[in-house]
């Protein structure tokens, strides 16, 4: 896959969950097996969209980067935070904080990071 294709694909699924987290906790995190069941908790899941929304931002506006160093250090930073995403959701389905769709977090991360790793290593 070339880098644009990535970037974008990248952007365009954190975007997408940075909205569905900030719009509708309610409906997303039952079917994880989290309740949102305060004030406090809708706002985590709107402050987690802060930060899924800005690796989109990142990932879409620098889909057309160059080949070299900067992409590089772009890639291997997209991997890192990655395997961090497979670290935290795989704790989460180990402990039973997720069940149910929740397992798919891990997958999902797990892909994510394998496609990171590959664009990181074509640099």
């Amino acid at each position: 896959m070339n880098s644009r294709t990535f970037l974008t694909l990248h952007g365009v699924i954190n975007s997408v969950f940075a909205f569905v987290l900030f719009f509708i906790p309610h409906l997303v995190w039952p079917m994880y097996g989290v309740e949102i069941n305060d004030q406090y908790a809708y706002f985590l899941s709107q402050h987690t969209s802060i930060f899924l929304g800005g690796i989109g931002a990142i990932s879409l506006l620098l889909r057309d980067i160059e080949e070299g160093e900067t992409a590089k250090k772009l890639f291997l930073a997209l991997f890192i935070t990655n395997i961090l995403g497979v670290v935290i959701t795989l704790y989460a389905g180990a402990t039973g904080i997720f069940v149910g769709f929740g397992w798919s977090d891990p997958a999902f991360f797990i892909v994510l990071s394998v496609l990171s790793y590959f664009q990181f290593k074509k640099q």
